[in-house]
């Protein structure tokens, strides 16, 4: 005699209809009678429910089905259903509630998306390597998850040589730029004449470009570029930071 055979027969016993047995387990009638015929089986959740529901221990129903007890009722599941057997109406009412929970919690999960992979931007190991044109990948730069200290905007990452920023940029630091337009006491990475600089940015009414020092004890590294003078200029970004007020001002 199959599963069902013995389900439906001890459902006989009981004068139980199939709705009623449904009722009982929170399924539909019409799951009761595909289990009865074979056409499919009892979840484990609705198993701990029929075995209660049918008042059988789990050996009666599967007395003559080696496939579920090899398959489904390994020794610790015979032993968890032995004890909720012997649990009051209560214990098996509480059993019953954390299943449920965390079946709608697995059902859930399983149905979440999953977590975008992080944006990679890359980390120039010196402020020169950002003024490559296709640098050499493991040797110039390394790819960073756009996470955790990364601001949400960078598009790359310098890290800076030298004290002429401190203590706001300090020496062996990172800095990450986007390419917003630079505004006056803005910070960003600049070429000049092939040289890579990272300074604040001023250009007066007459058009003469400023590049400032933050630390003011090296105003000797600060940059001056007349519209006469000749000489390259290139900003290849603006470093997200807050702006700074201009020397003197």
């Amino acid at each position: 005699m199959s599963f069902g055979d013995r389900m439906r027969a001890r459902r006989g016993e009981l004068d139980m209809t199939r709705a009623e047995l449904a009722a009982l387990l929170g399924i539909s009638p019409s799951a009761v009678g595909n289990y009865e015929t074979g056409v499919s089986f009892p979840k484990e959740e609705i198993m701990l429910r029929l075995f209660d529901s049918l008042e059988v221990d789990p050996n009666t129903l599967f007395q003559d089905s080696f496939q579920y007890n090899k398959q489904l009722l390994d020794p610790r599941e015979q032993r968890l259903l032995e004890g909720y057997r012997g649990l009051s109406a209560l214990g098996r009412e509480t059993v019953r509630t954390m299943v449920d929970a965390l079946c709608a919690y697995r059902d859930e999960a399983a149905l979440a998306p999953e977590a975008p992979e992080p944006r990679m931007i890359p980390l120039y190991r010196t402020p020169a390597a950002a003024g490559y044109a296709s640098p050499a990948f493991g040797e110039d730069f390394d790819l960073i998850p756009v996470t955790g200290d990364v601001p949400p905007a960078a598009e790359f990452g310098v890290r800076i040589q030298g004290d002429s920023m401190a203590p706001y940029i300090a020496d062996g630091s990172v800095v990450y730029v986007n390419r917003d337009p630079l505004k006056a006491g803005d910070v960003g990475v600049f070429c000049v004449d092939g040289d890579i600089f990272c300074k604040q940015y001023y250009r007066d009414p007459a058009g003469i470009v400023y590049l400032f020092s933050l630390n003011r004890a090296r105003a000797d590294a600060d940059v001056v570029l007349t519209s006469s003078g000749g000489r390259a200029l290139a900003c290849f970004g603006r470093v997200i930071m807050r702006a700074f007020p201009l020397p003197g001002r």
